[in-house]
């Protein structure tokens, strides 16, 4: 077969196809680790992705899309542009602290971000310069779900108000489902090729909320994304780490064309998932970033991505990634390995690994 550019290799792998190989693509890609990586403090990401040959770029959009506020310089506490305060310590992505509502009456003088101001699409239109038709350039949003409960409201005051106050609940997600509808739609006209959006429904146990709240609650503004995303003829994926099985055909019901990591430190296995929803939804995951890509050798990280590849990539609908994102504890070298395991490995037809 020849070789295919990364937006083909990923197309035909959603469509349960055999590439020339076993895609591969990262959510996030720590700078640390980038660059030990490439030796070069000074390159970007973009070039980063070049150098290694990955077959996607994302913009994701806590780190590239988003405005903050600095707080307090000292300990690095900023408001994010929903309103809530985060801190950020040695890593990519900050904590968040308090959130912007703290009653009704806050919700009732709300003032939400604008999609529309052009700064946010900036790294967009240069990926698509650099990279259109090549590498797939995927546009990211944070789950309404995610932000709704952590910038906006808080975890305790959302959960609460599932059961007690449901209007509330419907009038914070509508701000935020608004606010990704008009940016996801930009995005598109810019030439984006794909759209992914992060954030947990579920815990290593289970599902954060009963089946019944999240179908009625969560699954309604995702749907609406992914409708969208499909009227461009876009796919869409989705990551949610944590046991999903009790929610699994909610998450599908919504039309999503990939699921993002078959999370192993909640017990699925890879192997369980392409016999269960295999032949409905594109697989990603699921190499290990608690383990493997972290305290592994790159024995250990070749091994279990040759197991990823085995369980999971006969017949397409298969993209190998790590079980959430090359964090700033991963290995440099152990990264590198996983990617060399997927050229070697991922090659169809597979051999009999």
């Amino acid at each position: 077969m020849k070789k295919l550019t990364g937006l083909e290799r990923l197309l035909k792998t959603i469509k349960h196809e055999e590439p020339d190989r076993v895609p591969h693509f990262e959510m996030l890609i720590d700078k640390k680790v980038r660059d030990a990586i490439m030796g070069d403090t000074k390159a970007s990401y973009a070039d980063f992705v070049e150098r290694m040959d990955i077959d996607a770029i994302m913009v994701f959009d806590k780190t590239q899309t988003w405005s903050y506020e600095t707080i307090d310089a000292v300990k690095n506490i900023k408001r994010d542009q929903w309103g809530g305060l985060v801190q950020f310590t040695n890593t990519d992505l900050g904590h968040p602290m308090e959130p912007a509502i703290k009653s009704e009456q806050d919700l009732d003088k709300y003032v939400a971000p604008d999609p529309d101001e052009e700064w946010r699409y900036e790294e967009l239109k240069q990926l698509v310069k650099r990279f259109g038709g090549e590498r797939a350039v995927i546009a990211h949003c944070t789950d309404v779900f995610d932000i709704a409960k952590e910038s906006l409201l808080g975890d305790v005051f959302y959960f609460k108000s599932m059961v007690k106050n449901p209007e509330l609940i419907e009038r914070v997600n509508k701000i935020v489902t608004d606010y990704e509808l008009k940016f996801f739609r930009n995005c598109f006209e810019l030439g984006a090729d794909m759209v992914f959006v992060s954030g947990d429904w579920a815990m290593t146990k289970g599902p954060m909320v009963s089946p019944e709240l999240t179908k009625k609650y969560i699954a309604p503004s995702l749907k609406k994304i992914v409708d969208l995303t499909h009227s461009y003829g876009k796919p869409f994926f989705k990551h949610t780490d944590g046991n999903i099985w009790p929610i699994c055909d909610i998450i599908l019901d919504t039309g999503v064309d990939g699921i993002h990591p078959i999370d192993p430190m909640a017990g699925m296995d890879m192997e369980d998932a392409k016999t269960r929803i295999g032949d409905k939804v594109c697989l990603m995951g699921n190499v290990s970033c608690a383990f493997s890509l972290v305290s592994g050798t790159t024995d250990d990280v070749r091994q279990e991505t040759r197991e990823v590849i085995r369980k999971a990539g006969k017949g397409g609908g298969l993209v190998c990634m790590s079980s959430n994102s090359i964090h700033s504890g991963v290995k440099p070298e152990n990264y590198v390995a996983m990617i060399e395991a997927i050229k070697e490995y991922g090659e169809y037809p597979l051999k009999d690994i």
